[in-house]
């Protein structure tokens, strides 16, 4: 007996042939063997036109594929040049929470991930100080006088470092600015714009508990938890020390200011703003984060 591919013919020119070459037999050895004496001649014009029609099918299913493959590298082309588009404008994004919420290891993640420039105010401020850029002069002006620095002048210098090509090319994010309804109107007044507001809630009690029990290290900077990350060293932990601000009483006045203005804020990104729990791991939070944003841009 012998599979029915045996009978698949050497060449194309199927009306004539009446000898198999054994290359064609998938390794039956029928060299030479006269098929249209053996299965009669009746039975074995079927036979041609069956695996006439098999080659034929075939040969159309390979080309459907190719069509199809065709495509798909089409898709992915458009799709790579579309995130390539997006990628050379850089994602904007602003990030909102209270003291202690965690806005600083969240941006650290948002950082990493989707390569934005961080920023906030007070790095802003110094460095353009640094710089003696025009608004740089006008907000040293005020700070060597010991005055706040005027939302005008912060704003200026916000729109100054946005403009900068690392922030053009790469994206960025906004570290706890705006911190008001005012501030938040001059960002837009000035024509800037994000892609995503995300807001960090935490409950009051947990935001206490976390800034009451933090310490820093005087000799290396590095910051501590009394409950949830105590230094395992006895000298370090001898030596940490406690800002005088990280008080029950101040940070709930902190906390004050900070519930005061946030609606506030936030109803000035009602259409581009996430909501996210804080009280997780730190990876978890970023994990909805990632999701959020993502959800929001693609939107």
């Amino acid at each position: 007996a012998c599979s029915a591919s045996a009978f698949v013919p050497a060449s194309r020119g199927f009306g004539s042939t009446k000898v198999f070459s054994s290359a064609a037999l998938s390794g039956d050895d029928f060299e030479g063997i006269d098929m249209e004496r053996i299965l009669g001649t009746k039975k074995f014009k079927k036979q041609i036109k069956k695996f006439q029609r098999i080659a034929k099918n075939k040969v159309k299913a390979a080309d459907q594929e190719a069509v199809k493959a065709s495509n798909r590298e089409t898709h992915l082309a458009a799709s790579a040049g579309s995130n390539d588009e997006a990628a050379a404008t850089g994602l904007k994004l602003l990030i909102c929470g209270a003291p202690a919420a965690g806005k600083g290891t969240q941006c650290a993640f948002i950082k990493e991930k989707f390569g934005v420039v961080h920023l906030s105010t007070g790095d802003m401020l110094r460095a353009a100080v640094a710089a003696e850029t025009e608004v740089g002069k006008q907000a040293k002006d005020f700070m060597e006088s010991g005055k706040l620095v005027p939302d005008e002048v912060i704003i200026g210098i916000v729109k100054d470092r946005l403009d900068e090509d690392d922030c053009k090319s790469k994206g960025w994010l906004l570290d706890g600015f705006p911190r008001t309804e005012a501030q938040a109107q001059a960002l837009a007044d000035a024509g800037i714009t994000g892609d995503c507001f995300i807001m960090l809630n935490v409950p009051d009690s947990d935001l206490v508990e976390r800034v009451v029990g933090r310490r820093t290290d005087p000799v290396t900077g590095e910051i501590y938890h009394m409950t949830f990350s105590p230094p395992s060293d006895p000298e370090v932990l001898a030596r940490l020390e406690q800002r005088s601000d990280d008080t029950e009483e101040k940070v709930k006045v902190r906390l004050e200011q900070y519930h005061a203005n946030v609606d506030a804020v936030k109803g000035s990104y009602t259409d581009i703003s996430v909501e996210i729990v804080g009280t997780g791991k730190p990876d978890e939070v970023f994990k909805a984060i990632d999701a959020a944003v993502s959800a929001k841009v693609s939107a």
